[in-house]
């Protein structure tokens, strides 16, 4: 058995399928409004995508940055970033930039904490800069870029970073105006907070529980899915707004 073979973990395919899944039930209240309270299961898919990130940063050596499978990893970020945001703004009416492109900072300030060389280091700094920067048109902001190196943490020393990531996802949905109408009592304000709390936890459940059944691999074909999906959704809304 080959290393990445060995290494596969039906946890971690479980986790990319349930954040797959999720995003597309987020989605679709692009399409259908009367699908809106969707948005809050939508809350477990950019957690489980950093978590996802992260568990794979976790895997490399430290100190061993300029690879193959890691200058793999962050290319085909940055191509589908850039081939998605002509269908996401096509789509969306948010103003901000497609996810993959504060996944790609945050894999940059999640190598910063791994590797702690010079070289990651300067990467990670550049990557906090343009997300301080970016922070109003970037999906999630300033704070969503640090929800990888967050998850990180909490699965090197849980004891001590576990409930980091579950305060940044708070704090990220709240400045969508959530935390204003959970303060007023509204359900649904209430329940997409506390889903983007659990939603961490969950993830990290998952990754440490052994999965008893066999999870389909979620490979690279996931990077085409995102733009994908977008491209169908936005028939449908063409066809039915029609």
């Amino acid at each position: 058995m080959n290393q990445a073979a060995a290494q596969r973990h039906a946890g971690q395919d479980l986790i990319k399928w349930i954040a797959l899944i999720t995003m597309v039930l987020d989605h679709m209240r692009l399409v259908w409004l009367a699908t809106s309270n969707l948005f809050v299961i939508g809350r477990l898919s950019f957690p489980f995508f950093c978590l996802a990130l992260a568990i794979n940063v976790s895997r490399t050596q430290p100190g061993d940055l300029f690879t193959r499978s890691n200058g793999r990893y962050l290319s085909l970020l940055v191509l589908f970033a850039a081939l998605s945001e002509v269908c996401y703004q096509l789509i969306s009416t948010s103003g901000n930039y497609n996810v993959l492109v504060t996944l790609a900072l945050g894999l940059l300030v999640a190598w910063g904490a791994q590797h702690k060389t010079l070289e990651s280091l300067v990467l990670a700094g550049g990557a906090l800069i343009a997300a301080y920067l970016l922070n109003d048109p970037l999906m999630y902001g300033f704070y969503g870029v640090l929800l990888p190196t967050a998850l990180l943490l909490a699965i090197r020393r849980p004891e001590y970073f576990a409930l980091l990531p579950v305060v940044l996802c708070v704090v990220i949905n709240a400045r969508t105006g959530l935390w204003g109408r959970a303060v007023q009592l509204e359900p649904f304000a209430i329940l997409a907070l506390l889903m983007a709390a659990l939603a961490p936890l969950l993830g990290l459940a998952l990754f440490w529980t052994s999965v008893p059944f066999k999870v389909p691999p979620v490979r690279q074909w996931s990077y085409w899915f995102y733009p994908g999906h977008l491209l169908v959704l936005l028939g449908i809304r063409n066809w039915l707004w029609a």
